[in-house]
């Protein structure tokens, strides 16, 4: 019986081997699908991104577009703000300009008018010396003659009479003027400017007045003050002057006349004076503008002192008069920002038996 030959591939194996071969196509048909929805989804969201970017940028040129359009509307304003910014800068400049040359064409106004004053002054006083010369039994009892408009020299209450006069004349910076702003202005100023200065003129006048009633048969001194006192005539510290000696009552106002007012005001020193003097005075005239600056001596650090630091120099410099001390007439001249001065002074006129004096501008 022959044998039957044995074969390797049988139908069964080649089911087994088409089952696999469907199974894996299957399994692959099935992952390309699933791949294929994920893509799709894929490509939809990117769509979905595409689309909003796209949508910024055209909200970007939207907003570039007003951005532009507003940037155009600040450029035009710049413009016009920089023209009118230049059109208000001329004009201030020409305003400045203007009011340079007023301010420049008031204050040669003043300065002409204050030498015209000065001159009608000197003028004033050699026609009364011409006259005093020519005519010396019309002075009577005065030494020098000065006459105001309507005898106003009787109306005062000034009281000029005594046997030892002494005159005590504030030459500190306040002198130059009664505005705090036209002192630090005339301060810097040349000497010769500060000397024209009207109300240090109006201080020479009062001193020039007092002189010319001065009894002939008295004894007289004229120191000036600011933060230290010194006679008026060279060498006669501490000695009476007689009144009938023109010359040397001459030389004290011509002194007088070129004393630039400086520095600040020490009444402590100027009321050392009448202790100083040997014998005592028996008639003060003070002629100043306001409350003292300073004690005895100058502070190493110089600073603004308040009104309440004036006050008390003014009581310290009071209580450094002798016990019983001579009448002390005040003739105080104006300077705003010291409202308390005239009570002051008006207090120690009263006091110690003074009179008070207020002058008018055109005073004597």
């Amino acid at each position: 019986m022959a044998r039957r030959n044995t074969q390797t591939f049988s139908l069964s194996f080649l089911d087994v081997i088409s089952c696999g071969f469907g199974a894996v196509v299957l399994f692959y048909t099935i992952i390309s699908a699933q791949s294929g929805l994920f893509k799709i989804k894929e490509s939809e969201d990117l769509a979905a991104e595409a689309r909003r970017i796209e949508q910024q940028v055209l909200e970007g040129y939207k907003h570039l577009a007003e951005l532009k359009n507003a940037l155009e509307r600040t450029d035009q304003d710049r413009v016009r703000t920089e023209g009118r910014s230049r059109e208000i800068l001329e004009r201030i400049r020409v305003t400045r300009e203007e009011l340079a040359r007023y301010q420049y064409d008031t204050l040669a106004r003043r300065e002409s008018l204050e030498r015209l004053k000065a001159d009608l002054r000197s003028l004033e006083e050699e026609a009364r010396r011409l006259q005093a010369a020519a005519e010396p039994e019309q002075t009577g009892q005065q030494v020098r003659a000065v006459t105001g408009d309507g005898d106003r020299q009787y109306l005062t209450g000034l009281k000029v009479g005594g046997q030892r006069i002494l005159v005590l004349v504030d030459a500190s910076a306040s002198m130059l003027d009664e505005t705090v702003v036209n002192v630090i202005r005339l301060r810097n100023m040349p000497a010769e400017r500060k000397l024209r200065a009207e109300k240090w003129q109006q201080a020479i006048g009062t001193v020039d007045w007092v002189a010319s009633q001065l009894p002939a048969a008295a004894q007289f001194q004229v120191y000036a003050f600011n933060t230290q006192a010194w006679p008026l005539v060279a060498g006669s510290e501490g000695r009476w002057l007689a009144a009938r000696d023109g010359q040397q009552l001459g030389a004290a106002l011509q002194a007088l006349r070129s004393t630039v007012p400086a520095e600040g005001t020490s009444l402590l020193n100027a009321f050392a004076v009448i202790g100083a003097l040997s014998p005592a005075p028996d008639n003060v005239i003070l002629v100043t503008d306001g409350l003292p600056t300073q004690g005895e001596r100058t502070p190493a650090v110089r600073r603004v002192i308040d009104a309440k630091g004036r006050e008390d120099l003014m009581v310290r410099a009071v209580r450094s008069l002798p016990p019983a001390p001579p009448p002390i007439n005040v003739v105080l001249l104006p300077m705003e920002g010291d409202p308390s001065a005239p009570t002051y002074f008006w207090r120690l006129a009263r006091e110690t038996g003074g009179a008070f004096l207020s002058p008018a501008r055109d005073w004597p």
